[in-house]
């Protein structure tokens, strides 16, 4: 598909389900072998492939200001992503240019990185402002010594970035995927944590229903289907539709008149790495970022639906992603059943994952992963 289908035909797709007992069904079965989760040199060609693709990194209103920063290690690399006093986001190696210590970490607003190491100064461009006792370095060319820059760029209401050269044209990849994020949005929150386990089984929890009733029988269960999704694609990219039992009610209404807000969540899978969780009350952003074969940082922004909400609606919105993202709930039973697949993934049980037609999603990413390495 060249681009996602309409609200009001996921809504048709997934009454006609409903009514007909059926679930979108992928054409292929694929098997994974299990070394390709637990082998370092494939691990490091997947880092290298998030390189060169186009990856976000944050939502845009996570760098609202002149000076707003983050500074985060990006397929093992350390980075520091900057909106300049032009308006321009910038990405850097977090690295002076003098002894290599990295300049800054976390999040803030600065007008200018010092290195704590020895005070050399860049300024939001990246170029060399000044250098402690520079009579010491009396051949230097600050014009060459400015931070190292990579491609950073700002579609659909996200900040990409693409570290390395090597495929052709990267913007093009995304050039279909729609707007996630617009100015009418608020950035509202940022949670970090780390899950024992390799990132593709963390990401394979997330883009299929398969597991709904099973796994998350008091949770989610109650207020959804067993196994009743839409799927597409739009390039390396999927989105999964998951519906709440509520749908029904818009079964009376015209067409022309459904609204799916409520009634569906839409979860973005943004190939290789990345996750998008539209969810009735606000949206997620959530960047996987393997450590090693067996431990992936999740990162996850999370965004109002509409700027400026009330105090009550803001509550909610957290009361929400308190609900779906700490340990009580839905998102820990994904992150128990991906760990005890990490514990047993050398056990010698399997030596490979089969994926079925009910896991399009996850045989569509590992097609464009094989694809692309």
């Amino acid at each position: 598909m060249s681009e996602f289908m309409s609200d009001i035909h996921v809504i048709d797709r997934v009454l006609t389900h409903i009514k007909n007992g059926t679930t979108d069904r992928g054409k292929d079965v694929w098997k994974e072998p299990v070394g390709n989760y637990a082998s370092k040199d494939r691990l490091e060609a997947e880092r290298a492939l998030f390189k060169k693709f186009p990856t976000p990194i944050c939502p845009s209103a996570a760098l609202a200001k002149t000076g707003d920063y983050i500074a985060y290690a990006a397929a093992g690399t350390p980075l520091i992503i900057v909106r300049g006093r032009d308006g321009i986001v910038r990405g850097f190696k977090n690295a002076c240019r003098h002894r290599g210590t990295q300049l800054t970490e976390g999040t803030g607003c600065v007008g200018a990185f010092v290195c704590p190491y020895h005070g050399w100064s860049y300024g939001l461009d990246g170029a060399l402002l000044g250098i402690p006792h520079e009579d010491g370095f009396p051949d230097i060319n600050k014009l060459e010594h400015g931070l190292a820059e990579v491609t950073v760029f700002e579609r659909h209401g996200l900040v990409y970035v693409v570290q390395d050269e090597g495929i052709d044209n990267p913007e093009s990849l995304i050039a279909d995927l729609p707007q996630f994020f617009t100015e009418d949005q608020d950035f509202f929150g940022k949670s970090e944590g780390v899950i024992d386990s390799n990132w593709k089984l963390f990401l394979e929890s997330f883009i299929e229903g398969y597991h709904i009733k099973p796994a998350h029988s008091k949770t989610f269960y109650p207020f959804g289907y067993d196994n009743l999704n839409v799927i597409e694609f739009v390039g390396a990219h999927s989105r999964v539709t998951y519906p709440f039992r509520r749908i029904e009610k818009l079964a009376d209404v015209p067409a022309e008149k459904r609204d799916a807000t409520g009634s569906v969540t839409y979860l973005y899978q943004l190939f290789p790495n990345v996750i998008i969780a539209q969810l009735t009350h606000h949206t997620n952003l959530g960047i996987l970022e393997p450590l090693d074969e067996g431990r992936t940082k999740f990162t996850t922004y999370h965004m109002t639906h509409s700027k400026g909400q009330s105090d009550k609606e803001t509550a909610l919105a957290n009361a929400v992603k308190d609900r779906e993202f700490v340990s009580q709930t839905g998102q820990s039973e994904d992150i128990a059943v991906v760990e005890a697949a990490q514990r047993s993934l050398l056990s010698g049980a399997n030596s490979h994952f089969t994926f079925g037609h009910f896991e399009p999603a996850i045989v569509h990413f590992h097609q464009q992963l094989k694809a692309y390495l």
